[in-house]
């Protein structure tokens, strides 16, 4: 799978180097100039890492990177900047950045940071961590978390397992009865409305459009599924 990442510096002469050795390395790369447009992207969008310049117009690239972590966005972040104070590298990794690199640098031990960064991320199973990500909603399932383009959503025991339950099948059509029979322990007898009644509710706090959802899809004749 491609390495996305997103690049975040106001000068294009920056961006556009950044972006000629990453490519060679053949990663997937996006650019933006400011910081608002980072935290869009990051919203709309997922990247595997971000190279993020501390000094940017307007939003800094250290508030960027604290409104991440406050939206429980977990995305690794490399830190650039012109300064070369301690003060400075500290103040990034308090925030949650998760490098630092000084500039002018090399393109080269840009390319060999992001690699190990990605090193230590791939060390740990994804598995335990146990987040799932669809469209701009992120499942904690060892929390019984949900967020909603990073602002929580409060769900019932039953509607979050329901959720958990289609999620993990990913694009797959459930049958009303497995789910009834898989959530609630019920064998079919042939009234599934409770089924129904938790989907609605799903899509009133998830969709931005319930009568139009786009995230738990209705199957006609078979049941729903979560379309990422």
């Amino acid at each position: 799978m491609t390495t996305k990442v997103l690049i975040v510096d106001d000068e294009e002469s920056i961006t556009t180097l950044i972006e000629h050795h990453l490519n060679q390395e053949g990663y997937l790369t996006t650019i933006v100039h400011d910081g608002e447009s980072a935290i869009q992207s990051l919203y709309n969008n997922s990247f595997d890492l971000v190279v993020l310049d501390l000094m940017l117009p307007e939003l800094s690239g250290m508030n960027v990177c604290e409104k991440m972590r406050s939206n429980q966005d977990d995305t690794p972040v490399i830190m650039l900047t012109a300064k070369g104070e301690e003060e400075d590298k500290i103040k990034g990794l308090n925030v949650g950045a998760d490098d630092y690199l000084t500039k002018p640098f090399s393109p080269k031990e840009l390319v060999a940071r992001i690699q190990a960064v990605l090193r230590r991320l791939n060390r740990v199973d994804m598995e335990s961590r146990k987040i799932i990500h669809i469209q701009d909603v992120k499942i904690h399932e060892d929390y019984y978390e949900v967020y909603k383009q990073g602002e929580h959503v409060s769900f019932t025991r039953k509607e979050f397992e329901l959720l958990l339950y289609l999620a993990k099948q990913i694009g797959k059509p459930v049958k009303r009865e497995v789910l009834l029979r898989d959530i609630w322990d019920f064998d079919y007898i042939g009234d599934t409305r409770i089924v129904d009644v938790h989907i609605s509710h799903l899509r009133e706090k998830l969709e931005d459009d319930p009568k139009k959802p786009t995230l738990i899809k209705t199957v006609r004749g078979v049941g729903y599924k979560v379309e990422g």
